[in-house]
């Protein structure tokens, strides 16, 4: 950690770069089955709610000069929302989601015709995955999860069609079910991650790979503070994560936080709600 006195001038070396993100409404958001630790039915979620916040959370990207595509959200996938988990786009092909769950299968042809519509190359998976929730793209690699909800089998494939090099990592904490959940990029091929999600072989991993990463910490991880997006100097990051927010801060990064309360009643935060579209 960066002692405080030593941050004056780090953000401006931190450059931001303008981003396409894919975003999906919650017009029909609502906590209808459990298929996480975090979903209860019994608690209720509140759709119009659930739309304010991802409004605020759209017009932060826009306010920082990002692109916003948006998909209609389809009556009946009340997790469509979670724009993430929907493919994986890199150098300008996609590589479709294969659910777990049933309940959200639907949501995978949805994501791939909105691409192939609009002439992406499209790979329809043949292995379980569920997009960008599993698969973390870096410069040069990219990293993949593994140990809820996606097939390893999944990583070669993607590896074999996108022509980019796939680190595995194992998760072991159902409450961080997906990659996501635990660790997001930084920018300048630097990561923040909570060490409790990943095993111990992972773990030796990720300290090699990123020994100047920022680390969070349970706290943290508990209000999905690692489920953020970065550009490069600025991160949009669940406003409930205090401590998380003044580690970055100190680490020279503007903390832009949101609220979106409603939609971690789903297990959701601002990367859940943003699929990455990189040409």
């Amino acid at each position: 950690m960066i002692p405080a006195h030593m941050t004056v001038g780090l953000s401006d070396h931190r450059v931001a770069t303008t981003r396409h993100f894919l975003m999906c409404r919650p017009q029909f958001f609502g906590v209808t089955y459990s298929i996480n630790p975090w979903m209860d039915p019994s608690r209720g979620a509140d759709a119009a709610t659930a739309v304010r916040q991802w409004e605020a959370l759209k017009s932060a990207y826009e306010s920082l000069g990002h692109k916003v595509s948006v998909i209609d959200p389809v009556d009946g996938l009340p997790d469509m929302v979670f724009a993430a988990n929907g493919a994986l786009v890199v150098d300008g092909k996609v590589y479709g989601a294969r659910f777990a769950h049933q309940e959200r299968a639907a949501e995978a042809p949805a994501y791939l015709d909105w691409f192939a519509q609009r002439g992406y190359p499209v790979k329809e998976p043949a292995f379980t995955n569920e997009g960008e929730g599993d698969f973390l793209t870096l410069d040069e690699v990219i990293l993949a999860g593994t140990g809820f909800r996606t097939d390893v089998a999944a990583h070669l494939e993607a590896q074999e069609f996108l022509g980019r090099p796939m680190i595995t990592l194992r998760l072991i904490d159902p409450r961080f079910y997906h990659l996501d959940t635990a660790l997001f990029a930084l920018g300048d091929g630097n990561v923040c991650y909570y060490p409790g999600a990943f095993s111990e072989g992972s773990l030796r991993v990720l300290r090699r790979i990123f020994p100047d990463a920022v680390l969070g910490d349970e706290a943290d991880a508990l209000v999905l503070g690692l489920n953020a997006v970065s550009d490069g100097r600025n991160v949009i990051v669940n406003a409930e994560a205090t401590g998380l927010r003044d580690t970055l801060t100190r680490n020279g990064y503007d903390v832009v936080p949101v609220e979106l309360t409603e939609l971690r009643k789903a297990g959701g935060g601002p990367k859940c709600c943003t699929l990455e579209i990189r040409l």
